[in-house]
């Protein structure tokens, strides 16, 4: 089974899903690893004009799976210290993927977004959210970070330094309504028009990149 999916709904919209719903799409390193290489591909394809990325079943992303995180030959022979390192350097590398693609990414944040799947949404440049959607800062509930993978970047320049700190540093859930209200997403829907709002969007963003392309090419 492959724990990333490919989809082209639409002519030049490129949908990338987690695909772990069992897992409610935990960080293990078997999912973000190809996950960062479709992200890689899909920047490179030149028909592709709006990316859209999502969780499969009834969650975005849960963060790191602290239960079978997997394991990669660039672990062997270092200890746990340089592997804690090294495993932060993959996940950051997927975000930094994520906030660096080309073409616009809308984030469809179909349920939880949790500790390092906080940080994936908010690497989006656009955010909607399911009804059914909540976001949550892991890392000061676990007793790691409230910095965890760039969220102390993302959320303060979305949101403000004061908001994105109390919700850092308690580690509180923000639900849908609130996060629109707050901007850390620009819009609630029904669950079942989610897909269809945030195609919708890509439809627009295609058209404008199409228009300026052409243009381009006249002069």
């Amino acid at each position: 089974m492959s724990f990333i999916k490919v989809e082209y709904p639409r002519d030049g919209i490129c949908q990338i899903s987690l695909n772990r719903p069992e897992r409610m799409n935990a960080m293990a390193f078997d999912v973000m690893v190809p996950f960062r290489e479709a992200l890689e591909e899909t920047g490179f394809n030149n028909d592709i004009r709006a990316v859209i990325i999502t969780g499969a079943g009834d969650s975005f992303c849960s963060g790191a799976d602290l239960e079978d995180p997997g394991w990669l030959e660039i672990f062997n022979g270092l200890t746990v210290p340089g592997i804690a390192r090294r495993a932060m350097r993959i996940l950051e590398d997927v975000v930094r993927t994520i906030h660096d693609l080309p073409q616009p990414v809308i984030g469809a944040i179909n349920g939880a977004a949790i500790g390092g799947g906080f940080c994936l949404a908010m690497a989006a440049d656009i955010r909607i959210a399911s009804e059914k959607a909540y976001f949550r800062p892991a890392g000061i509930n676990n007793g790691l970070t409230s910095a965890e993978l760039g969220l102390s970047y993302l959320l303060p320049r979305a949101i403000g330094t004061s908001r994105a700190f109390e919700i850092m540093l308690t580690g509180r859930d923000v639900d849908a309504l609130e996060a629109a209200d707050l901007g850390i997403v620009s819009r609630t829907v029904h669950p079942d028009h989610l897909m269809d709002e945030c195609y919708d969007i890509a439809e627009r963003i295609k058209e404008s990149a199409n228009r300026v392309t052409a243009l381009a090419e006249q002069e």
